[in-house]
């Protein structure tokens, strides 16, 4: 199954994320679960959010998974959303 994750940064935390860029991007390619992820922009460029897709057994092995990100793990999101997504294009 596939799962969604969708995060929004906290406001100003746009150093939190820079500074745990690449132990984040580490847990990305460590994990071997991730299918497709990306930041989300502001209308100015800005990188204010994630959105990442698991290929997982269960929704808590994505639960499991967003919850040991380096971003997570700093603080970085004000919210995180986890939900078990259908590919149906692409």
């Amino acid at each position: 199954m596939r799962a969604a994750l969708i995060c929004k940064d906290k406001p100003g935390s746009l150093q939190i994320r820079l500074d745990t860029r690449a132990a984040h991007l580490a847990h990305i390619r460590q994990s071997g679960i991730v299918e497709m992820a990306g930041p989300f922009l502001t209308e100015t460029g800005e990188m204010c959010g994630s959105l990442v897709i698991l290929e997982v057994e269960t929704m808590d092995q994505a639960r499991d998974w967003a919850a040991r990100d380096p971003y997570a793990l700093a603080g970085l999101f004000e919210s995180v959303q986890v939900t078990e997504w259908k590919k149906v294009v692409g």
